[in-house]
């Protein structure tokens, strides 16, 4: 015990994208594991938490002081340009998820990082790809400029390992879900936005069909997960572009049924717009056997908890 008190002493971890969706929460599973001090969250925004730097993730140069200054050990690479508003600025989408990924690696070879964390997405899957229980390794063809910049950045992952043994390891996330930070531009942000529009205004109107089904995670599940993978031994990770990680699948339907146990009254409408066909795109349901193979993942929350938490927690109805 003492051991591993000293080791978690001299780890320093630079989170970027600490004040998004995943950031938000990862921050704080990250505090609780490791504790404050061994923290580093940044982003391009400033913040109050403790140890928090402004840092725009396209200035390397500023990564590299920060790396420096805080004597840091590993780096979650969150900031990122998610689906549907990457489609609205596809050059600038390309430049923040790839030019600051190249940054990161490089600066993790050139000052010997111990690991990189960087996500992945079902995003990298496209209309030719399995739609059911899609395999770790099969035919990946995205048609948006996310699914693009994360698979280059899964093949550029396994390059840097394989070619200068950068321990950088990655899961693909479904669509994540949780009652801390607001959507961030994501196709599967319906799913979030749902319990706020039930618990504030009693009716939503879905961009998606009643019967699209996609692969879902409670956030609570996506931080152990993520933490999970950083801490398993480097021989035991055997998939270097990023690993195939599911929980739940459900379509908007079903997610109305869930919340009308709790909300009786809450009425969902279907207006399907363009990110419907990003949706149908993309895997209904997950294989994610790798994962619960080499490092031993399991999730703990089903559609009817993660309803029951989210209604409970959600506290400031959203209006737009």
């Amino acid at each position: 015990m003492e051991h591993r008190k000293n080791n978690q002493k001299m780890m320093k971890i630079l989170v970027t994208g600490a004040l998004g969706q995943l950031g938000s929460e990862l921050v704080t599973g990250l505090r609780e594991e490791y504790g404050v001090d061994s923290v580093i969250p940044t982003d391009i925004r400033p913040d109050e938490q403790p140890n928090f730097e402004v840092l725009d993730v396209l200035d390397k140069k500023a990564m590299e002081r920060l790396i420096v200054k805080h004597g840091v050990t590993q780096i979650y690479h969150l900031a990122a340009m998610l689906s549907a508003r990457g489609e609205e600025m596809p050059s600038k989408a390309w430049r923040l998820n790839i030019d600051s990924l190249v940054s990161v690696l490089e600066l993790a070879e050139k000052h010997k990082l111990d690991r990189i964390y960087w996500p992945s997405s079902i995003a990298v899957f496209g209309p030719t790809s399995p739609k059911e229980n899609t395999p770790q390794d099969c035919i990946m063809d995205p048609n948006t400029i996310y699914g693009i910049s994360k698979l280059s950045g899964e093949r550029l992952c396994e390059y840097v390992f394989n070619k200068f043994d950068v321990d950088v390891r990655s899961l693909r996330y479904p669509g994540l879900i949780g009652y801390k930070a607001l959507p961030g531009g994501g196709t599967t942000d319906y799913a979030v936005d749902i319990y706020h529009k039930a618990k504030g205004e009693g009716k939503f109107s879905c961009f998606l069909t009643a019967d699209t089904y996609l692969p879902m995670m409670y956030m609570d599940d996506a931080v152990r997960a993520t933490i999970s993978l950083m801490k398993a031994p480097k021989e035991n990770i055997k998939v270097r572009t990023s690993y195939n990680i599911s929980a739940i699948s459900f379509s908007p339907a079903e997610q109305a049924a869930s919340i009308k146990k709790m909300i009786p009254e809450f009425d969902i409408t279907y207006n399907p717009d363009s990110r419907q066909q990003i949706a149908e795109s993309w895997p209904s349901s997950i294989d994610d056997s790798a994962a619960r193979r080499d490092w031993g993942w399991k999730e703990e929350y089903d559609l009817d908890k993660m309803t029951e938490i989210m209604l409970e927690n959600i506290e400031t109805p959203v209006s737009h």
